[in-house]
C-alpha cells in the first residue's frame, strides 16, 4: 500500500507543537531544579498564564461572537490538564529535563497507539516500525543501570502521561482549537488554585517563589503550554491516532539537546541511545504510517 501522504503544513506545524512540548520540559527543570519556585506554585502560575493569554486572544479574535468561547472546553478536559501540569512539576524535581520527557512521551505514545488499535485503525509497516524503535529507546532509559531514574519522579511523570494523552485524545476534531483550550485553561484555573490552597495548608513551608521561577512559570503557562496546546489542538485532526503518538515522542530528543546546551545535564551513552532509537521511530511513523 502507498505511503499516507501528508500536507506541508501538517509536519511543520506538529514540529513547532513538539518544540512548545520540549520547551515546557527544560523551563520546568530549570524553574524546579533549585531554589527558583515549589512545583504547586508553578503549576498555579502555569495554568493561570495561559488562561489570560487564550482568554486574550478569542476575545479579540473573536469579534461580536465573543462570548462563544465561554460555551467551549469541558470540566473534563479541565481535570485532565490540571492532572498533568501538576504531576509534571512535582516529577521535574527528581528528573532530568529529558529523562522526564521521554518517559512522559513514551507513556502517551504507548496509550495513543492501543486508542488507535482499540478504534480497528490499521497500523502499516510505518507505524509498527516506528513504534518498536520508539518504545525500545525507552526501555533503553528506564532499564537497568547505573544512571536509573528516580523511581518516585517516573511514576509521577506516567501520571503526567496518561493525562496529557486523555486529554489528547479528547482533543481530537475539535472545530475551535484555540477557543476549546482556552476554554478548558480558564475552567482549570480554579481547580488549580484549590489544590495549591490545599497544598498550601498541608505543607505551607514548603512554598517559595522567586523573580525567575515565577517569570519561567509564566513563559511556561502563557507560551509553550497555552499557544502551544493550541496549535496541537489545530493540527490533531490531520493526524491518525498512531500518528499524534508517534510524533509525541519528539520532545524526548529535543528536551535532550535542550538539557545538554541550556542546564548543562549530562548526556550519557545511553541518554543519547534513546533519544536516536525514538526520534528515528518518529520519523519513520510519521513520514511513512502506512
Amino acid at each position: 500500500m502507498r505511503s499516507r501522504r501528508l500536507p506541508l503544513r501538517v509536519p511543520l506545524l506538529s514540529a513547532l507543537a513538539m518544540l512548545a512540548f520540549a520547551a515546557n520540559s527544560v523551563i520546568a527543570r530549570r524553574a524546579l531544579g533549585g531554589p527558583g519556585i515549589d512545583p504547586g506554585t508553578f503549576t498555579l502560575l502555569r495554568i493561570l498564564a495561559g488562561a489570560i493569554v487564550l482568554v486574550f486572544i478569542v476575545r479579540f479574535s473573536a469579534g461580536e461572537d465573543n462570548h462563544v468561547w465561554r460555551d467551549v472546553g469541558s470540566w473534563t478536559s479541565a481535570t485532565l490538564l490540571l492532572s498533568y501540569a501538576a504531576t509534571f512539576s512535582y516529577a521535574y524535581i527528581t528528573l532530568g529535563a529529558a529523562t522526564g520527557a521521554l518517559v512522559l512521551f513514551g507513556v502517551v505514545q504507548a496509550i495513543m497507539l492501543a486508542s488507535a488499535l482499540r478504534s480497528g485503525e490499521r497500523l502499516g509497516i510505518g507505524a509498527l516500525t516506528g513504534l518498536v524503535l520508539a518504545m525500545a529507546g525507552l526501555v533503553a532509559l528506564v532499564g537497568p543501570g547505573l544512571s536509573r531514574p528516580d523511581p518516585i519522579g517516573v511514576l509521577l511523570m506516567c501520571i503526567a502521561g496518561v493525562s496529557w494523552a486523555g486529554y489528547t485524545l479528547r482533543g481530537r476534531n475539535v472545530d475551535q482549537p484555540v477557543f476549546v483550550t482556552a476554554g478548558n485553561f480558564l475552567r482549570s484555573a480554579p481547580l488549580a488554585l484549590v489544590l495549591w490552597l490545599s497544598l498550601a495548608l498541608l505543607h505551607g513551608g514548603s512554598i517559595h517563589v522567586s523573580t525567575r521561577g515565577i517569570g519561567l512559570a509564566v513563559i511556561s503557562g502563557a507560551v509553550t503550554s497555552g499557544l502551544g496546546y493550541a496549535l496541537w489542538y489545530k493540527v490533531l485532526p490531520a493526524l491518525t491516532r498512531a500518528q499524534s503518538g508517534i510524533v509525541q515522542m519528539a520532545p524526548a530528543p529535543l528536551a535532550t539537546v535542550g538539557g545538554l546546551v541550556l542546564l548543562g545535564e549530562p548526556i550519557t551513552a545511553k541518554l543519547l541511545l534513546a533519544s536516536f532509537l525514538i526520534l528515528s521511530g518518529v520519523l519513520i511513523g510519521v513520514l511513512r504510517h502506512q
